[in-house]
């Protein structure tokens, strides 16, 4: 059954984006593309004046082109998974899978702005792109230097399985960390 949508082309159920129209959009890797090594994932479906992921990819692995409003397209021979594109994109639209982090996990890296930040090693609740908990997950990196302008990118290692599902944690409480 097709999953109804609303004007802004929103699921009328969840308020996402349909899986479909995002693996559909040109700036999502091939499944081979995806276990092949750190590749990063758009989900850009708006054709709004934006490129700031352009702009910041020293390899032109990310077009836009023009007119602005295109939306941007992945060249996965030249993206080498720097994740410079991920704290840039205004829309937090961008993150990056490694499906060869290690033998039974994958790597999630995506830009998170609350607060508290996990630190590495935490063990965190990973989610999905209506905040569902998918698994448990193990926070692996956790960068925020004075360039990602104040939206940090946490890296969380997940069970291989579910590296399609996957697309962030569920926020710490303030002051608790589970």
């Amino acid at each position: 059954m097709e999953e109804e949508v609303n004007l802004l082309g929103l699921s009328q159920d969840t308020g996402t984006i349909p899986e479909k129209e995002l693996e559909a959009s040109p700036g999502y890797p091939s499944k081979e593309d995806l276990e092949r090594g750190p590749i990063v994932v758009i989900e850009c479906t708006e054709e709004i004046p934006c490129n700031p992921c352009e702009t910041v990819c020293k390899r032109g692995a990310i077009v836009v082109g023009e007119p602005i409003t295109n939306l941007p397209r992945i060249d996965p021979e030249k993206c080498n998974g720097c994740g410079l594109c991920i704290p840039i994109c205004p829309g937090l639209a961008i993150f990056m899978i490694d499906g060869t982090y290690s033998k039974d996990e994958a790597a999630i890296s995506f830009p998170h702005e609350y607060l508290p930040l996990p630190k590495e090693g935490d063990e965190v609740e990973a989610v999905n792109r209506k905040s569902e908990t998918i698994c448990r997950g193990k926070i692996v990196k956790v960068r925020n230097p004075k360039s990602y302008n104040c939206t940090p990118v946490v890296t969380v290692a997940v069970p291989k399985k579910y590296v399609h599902e996957v697309r962030g944690i569920r926020r710490f409480a303030k002051g608790v960390i589970t």
